[in-house]
């Protein structure tokens, strides 16, 4: 297994806020989990906009493939940093308080022709985490092996829930469903 601690990192997941984390963990649980290096940072395009700037524009120069950048409200973060990159920007809204993070979706998702952010369901940066694996993996096979199996997981996964709910029957399953 390499040393991930001392590898060159190949995602880089920023958040607006200390805030954020909650919401960003996931996608370094899945970086960990598929052992590719990372770093976190806390970038606001609005408090420190000369440090994100300097991040993004020269991400690609320090050995980056991925960038993931998650934040919630106006969520400028995802559009500016890939306006900045040349890499490839996955957005992640933040839920927020007042607007369930609607307006941190529809501030990421419309990015005007020419500067794409792909973006995750509100909340989900396990998904970005993977996205992000899914597309340093084009370029690595044994990388790829891992996304297989992870997927061949996730299906005998589902398949053992079929299975258990058609012995047990429906009320049964929701029974051990709700004692969880």
């Amino acid at each position: 297994m390499p040393d991930i601690s001392t590898a060159t990192p190949r995602i880089a997941i920023a958040m607006g806020s200390d805030s954020d984390l909650p919401t960003m963990a996931a996608a370094a649980e899945v970086c960990d989990r598929f052992e590719v290096p990372y770093t976190a940072n806390i970038l606001s395009a609005h408090r420190t906009p000369e440090r994100m700037l300097e991040f993004a524009k020269t991400a690609h120069l320090k050995g980056y493939r991925v960038i993931i950048a998650g934040a919630g409200g106006a969520a400028h973060l995802p559009g500016m940093m890939a306006a900045l990159t040349p890499l490839p920007t996955i957005g992640v809204p933040v839920q927020t308080r007042h607007l369930s993070g609607v307006d941190s979706l529809y501030s990421i998702v419309q990015m005007p022709r020419g500067i794409p952010v792909a973006t995750v369901a509100i909340g989900n940066s396990h998904n970005a985490g993977l996205l992000a694996i899914q597309i340093l993996a084009c370029q690595q096979p044994e990388l790829l092996e891992k996304v297989q199996a992870y997927r061949a997981e996730l299906a005998e996964m589902v398949e053992g829930k079929d299975e258990q709910l058609s012995q047990l029957g429906y009320r049964p399953y929701l029974d051990r469903m709700a004692a969880k």
